[in-house]
C-alpha cells in the first residue's frame, strides 16, 4: 500500500516523489506553495515513510506501485515530479504509463544512467540505529555521526525517526533498501523513447547530472528541456525553494 499526503483540492493533479531515505514530509513546504495551483499528492515510496515495505525493490516494481495507487485513487491524468531516486521512479513510470496518463514530467537532479555507490556508510549507520532503537534523537545522531560527518545530511536522515514503545525507530525498511541498493543505483528500465514534455532541473553545484549524461537524456527524452538552479546542490528544492517552485509552475502552467 502506498501512503500519500494531499495538499490543496483544486487544479490539476501533481504527484511528487521523494528521493532515497526521504519521505512525503520532505516536500511539505514546496507542496503547500504549489497547492494554490495544483492538487499536490506527496507520496512515500515503498520501504519509505508509511508505505509498505518491498523486498527486491526495482524501478518497475516501485513505478507499478505508484501507478496502481493512482488507479485506486481515480487519478486518471497527472503531472509528475520526482527528485533523485524518485526521479528515476518517475522516468520509469513515464515509460510504463498509458498514453496521456502523465501530461508533463519533471525530473530533479538525476539522469537515466547507472550511478556509483555513495551511501554504503549511511546504510551501515542506519542499520545500527535500527538495531539499537536509541532513547532520544540526540543519541541517534551520536550513533550516526560515526558514519556520516555532515550535519545537514544527518538531520535529513533523522527525519525518519519516530517514537516507538522501545525508543526511537526509523520509518525506513533499511534492510530492504540495503539489499536492493545495487539495483537502486542502476538506471530505470526503459526500452523506448518517452515523448512526454519533460523538464530536467539540475543544481549547479551537484554532480548528479554531468555533461556526459546529456546524450542518454536526449536519446530517451527527445522532448526534454533543461534548467540549472545556480548556487544549489543536490537538494535544490530545499536550498532554493523560490526559484525551484517558480520553475515548476512555469513549466506546468
Amino acid at each position: 500500500m502506498i501512503h500519500a499526503k494531499k495538499y490543496g483540492s483544486s487544479g490539476p493533479n501533481l504527484i511528487v516523489i521523494h528521493g532515497l531515505f526521504g519521505n512525503a514530509d520532505n516536500w511539505h513546504s514546496i507542496a503547500q506553495s504549489l497547492s494554490e495551483h495544483f492538487t499536490v499528492h506527496c507520496i512515500d515510496l515503498p520501504n519509505h515513510g508509511k508505505s509498505d515495505s518491498m523486498p527486491d525493490t526495482s524501478y518497475p516494481k516501485m513505478a507499478r506501485a505508484v501507478l496502481d495507487w493512482t488507479a485506486l485513487n481515480k487519478i486518471d491524468s497527472f503531472y509528475l515530479l520526482g527528485h533523485s531516486m524518485g526521479g528515476k521512479v518517475a522516468m520509469q513510470m513515464a515509460a510504463m504509463a498509458t498514453t496521456g496518463q502523465i501530461e508533463k514530467l519533471i525530473v530533479v537532479d538525476i539522469a537515466p544512467v547507472d550511478y556509483q555507490p555513495s551511501h554504503t556508510r549511511i546504510l551501515e549507520g542506519l542499520k545500527v540505529i535500527d538495531e539499537s532503537q536509541p532513547s532520544s534523537r540526540k543519541e541517534a545522531d551520536a550513533l550516526l555521526t560515526q558514519y556520516e560527518s555532515n550535519l545537514a545530511v544527518r538531520q535529513f536522515l533523522l527525519k525518519n525517526l519516530v517514537r516507538s514503545e522501545q525508543g526511537f525507530k526509523l520509518e525506513l525498511a533499511v534492510n530492504n533498501i540495503a539489499d536492493s541498493y545495487a539495483t537502486i543505483l542502476k538506471k530505470p528500465e526503459m526500452e523506448a523513447k518517452v515523448d512526454i514534455p519533460t523538464l530536467f532541473i539540475k543544481g549547479e553545484n551537484s554532480d548528479y547530472i554531468v555533461a556526459e549524461h546529456q546524450e542518454a537524456i536526449a536519446t530517451l527524452f527527445p522532448n526534454a528541456n533543461f534548467k540549472v538552479i545556480s548556487g544549489a546542490g543536490h537538494w535544490l528544492h530545499a536550498e532554493k525553494p523560490l526559484p525551484f517552485t517558480s520553475l515548476v509552475k512555469r513549466f506546468l502552467q
